[in-house]
């Protein structure tokens, strides 16, 4: 497993007011669609491309473009859908697929409800986006999923993460190339009820209110 912990003075910048507690969700979810902008620069740094001829005003030449099959972004429902946008709108390209998870509040184990994935990914490039790296359960519950249908090639999109979540992430995929994560910043730990200090609250709800 890579660790990518994206190292520039915006995404710092976007992380401090993401954390300020004053921060209405408005602002909040604008930031976010940015910094997750900025952290798709980084996260599609080996996204597989193909040669392509084009003609330009002058002469023709061989470029790239994506190649196909096209990548897979999958948001982990509700949260990872506000960073929906900030992905798509670096790879336009990309299908994306739904997975629902929410995390048991006693066990603090991820549970599913709900999956909208293709089948067959073999060959797939996947793009999970979860703010919060907190356990790890969902993480690693969606890497399972993902890699149970046939994708090689998995890099996870945090605003986000704690040092035991990232170990649970590395202990549980081990040696086994084809996962990175990339992240805006490592915060300093886990509190007694799972949360990131000093994180930033309970992104779904401070991206779209309290359910």
């Amino acid at each position: 497993m890579d660790l990518h912990v994206a190292n520039h003075a915006l995404i710092d910048h976007k992380v401090t007011v993401l954390r300020d507690k004053t921060t209405p969700s408005p602002t909040f979810r604008l930031l976010v669609d940015e910094l997750v902008t900025l952290l798709a620069y980084e996260a599609t740094r080996h996204v597989r491309v193909e040669k392509r001829t084009v003609t330009t005003p002058l002469t023709t030449t061989v470029g790239t473009r994506i190649a196909n099959p096209a990548p897979l972004i999958v948001p982990i429902l509700r949260a990872g859908l506000g960073m929906l946008d900030g992905m798509t709108r670096l790879l336009p390209s990309a299908e994306v697929g739904f997975l629902g998870l929410k995390r048991d509040e006693e066990t603090l184990e991820a549970v599913t409800y709900a999956n909208r994935l293709p089948e067959d990914l073999t060959g797939r490039q996947v793009f999970i986006l979860d703010p919060m790296l907190a356990t790890g359960g969902s993480l690693v519950a969606a890497i399972d999923y993902v890699f149970e249908r046939g994708a090689t090639d998995v890099t996870c999109v945090c605003l986000l993460a704690a040092p035991e979540g990232i170990d649970h992430v590395r202990a549980h995929v081990g040696d086994r190339d084809g996962v990175t994560i990339v992240v805006a910043c490592v915060d300093e730990k886990l509190n007694e009820v799972g949360y990131i200090v000093p994180g930033l609250g309970d992104a779904g709800d401070r991206l779209y209110g309290l359910v």
